[in-house]
């Protein structure tokens, strides 16, 4: 179980809670599919897949979770055809406007009709808890889905005190000098991607793909006060991906020598290389977060 995206959170107070613990309180929300009137659910599920039964898997002192999202599929387009069809139908028998309010009403009626012969659509969001370092790592691509997880989950636990990495140095800034070739980490390489955008809501944005990036071409867009919001990096022959400004971390990949350990670590059964996968995933990004959080001047002191 390879992450392929990175939402990060800080613990601003230590978890505390044991594998078995936290088993206890996931076991209280388990998920559910859809009744024939719920438009969608969402509960843990075991992160090893359907063939197991822990809601919680514990490896090299972390604490891997799963939450599974279910909804009914409703095209937006077929309910406005029926809400129209239905207001017209109203218009022509009693000779009267339907104005929004009742269009609204009307809409609620047609969804409530349409879910129980509604198809569905299922998701996974996996997250990992290390409690030792104070991190809650959300395999998700956008803010919301891994908003969607940790709010299930603080409702869970009852309480769930993390909040997004603060730096102390200015990640655009940052990213911006390193390709002017200032104070590149040295066990950083940079990729052949990157986007740069003015600062400002409606700031022009220049995305480069295959491009070296301390070319003349891009030196000049940074000279012009655009700035790097996102750019591709390696790490240290151990994992690449693409780094944006806020910390988010999309399109990670593992270096191809920890990927093929696990797999040899696994030797074709499920569940030894899952252990194996988890075990070597969390161990590099144990390593790689605290250097993230270095690149950029480290945590950002607390306000006094």
């Amino acid at each position: 179980m390879w992450f392929k995206n990175l939402q990060l959170y800080r613990f601003t107070a230590p978890f505390t809670l044991t594998a078995d613990d936290l088993e206890q309180h996931l076991n209280e929300h388990p998920f559910k599919p859809c009744g024939k009137l719920d438009p969608s659910q969402y509960g843990w599920v075991a992160p090893m897949g359907p063939d197991f039964t822990p809601l919680v898997h514990a490896g090299n002192g972390c604490l891997m979770i799963c939450a599974r999202k279910e909804e009914k599929v409703l095209p937006a387009t077929v309910v406005r055809e029926k809400v129209g069809e239905r207001a017209r139908a109203i218009e022509i028998e009693e000779g009267r406007r339907v104005y929004r309010k009742e269009r609204d009403n009307l809409k609620e009626e047609i969804i409530q009709d349409c879910l129980p012969r509604a198809f569905t659509r299922s998701s996974r969001t996996y997250a990992y808890i290390a409690p030792a370092a104070g991190w809650l790592l959300v395999d998700a691509a956008s803010p919301k889905k891994a908003e969607e997880l940790t709010s299930f989950l603080r409702q869970s636990i009852t309480s769930l005190p993390v909040v997004p990495p603060q730096v102390a140095d200015t990640p655009a800034l940052m990213m911006s000098d390193w390709l002017r070739g200032n104070a590149v980490p040295a066990d950083l390489q940079l990729g052949d991607e990157c986007e740069l955008r003015e600062p400002g809501d409606e700031g022009g944005i220049i995305r480069c793909k295959r491009q070296d990036l301390t070319s003349e071409e891009i030196l000049l867009h940074l000279e012009a006060g655009k700035q790097v919001v996102k750019i591709a990096v390696e790490w240290d022959e151990q994992l690449s991906c693409m780094l944006a400004e806020d910390l988010s971390i999309k399109r990670l990949k593992f270096a191809d020598k920890l990927v093929s350990e696990g797999a040899d670590a696994g030797d074709g059964d499920a569940a030894a290389q899952f252990d194996a996968d988890f075990a070597l995933m969390s161990a590099a990004l144990n390593a790689f977060l605290p250097r993230l959080l270095s690149f950029f001047g480290g945590p950002k002191a607390a306000a006094v």
